[in-house]
């Protein structure tokens, strides 16, 4: 978070950022708190997540990372269109036929629209990019497979200082990329063995 001093922040801020700290997440999702950006907004604050088969197991599989960064100008920056801005990243590895599939991008972009809708988030001025990464190596390195990666990059702007539903529908999103399936309703799910 930026500034460095307490006394500084805005309240409405504080309130923002409480509001993450309530969000229950899957438990194959580990967050960590990372600084925010510096330079884009006067107040900033972010998370960094991983999804892996096995909570902080070293034998655990990395199946998605990503960064979750809360914007906040108590002016407003007329591109927001609002003082909260949420800018997202989305990392995971996938199969090299699924990555093959032309209809990718639109259908990952689906997924973040489909993630916003479940946690009942109404965005505004909403952007994005899905990118997909394909790996060759050669020399020294030819015996590794062939790896795609997708990455989808998404920013939107909150109505209001309750970010937890935004902050649910990203940690969704991840899932999602990472293949895990969806949790119906009311279901907590056990850790792995």
């Amino acid at each position: 978070m930026t500034p460095a001093g307490p006394d500084d922040v805005p309240a409405e801020f504080v309130r923002a950022l409480r509001s993450l700290r309530a969000v229950p997440v899957r438990p194959e999702v580990v967050l960590d708190e990372v600084p925010g950006p510096a330079r884009i907004a006067p107040y900033s604050a972010a998370l960094t997540a991983e999804v892996r088969t096995a909570r902080r197991s070293v034998a655990a599989e990395d199946l998605a990372s990503g960064r979750f960064v809360v914007l906040y100008d108590p002016q407003g920056q007329e591109a927001w269109e609002g003082s909260f801005r949420l800018v997202t990243l989305v990392r995971a590895a996938l199969e090299p036929e699924v990555g093959a599939d032309p209809l990718l991008a639109e259908v990952a972009w689906t997924w973040f629209g489909d993630a916003l809708a479940s946690a009942g988030v109404d965005p505004h001025a909403t952007g994005g990019t899905v990118t997909r990464v394909l790996s060759q190596s050669f020399g020294a390195l030819e015996r590794r497979e062939e790896q795609t990666e997708l990455e989808i990059r998404a920013s939107w702007t909150a109505w209001d200082e309750d970010l937890a539903p935004h902050l649910t529908a990203w940690t969704t999103l991840l899932c999602t990329a990472a293949g895990l399936p969806p949790l119906p309703d009311g279901v907590v799910p056990l850790p792995r063995r």
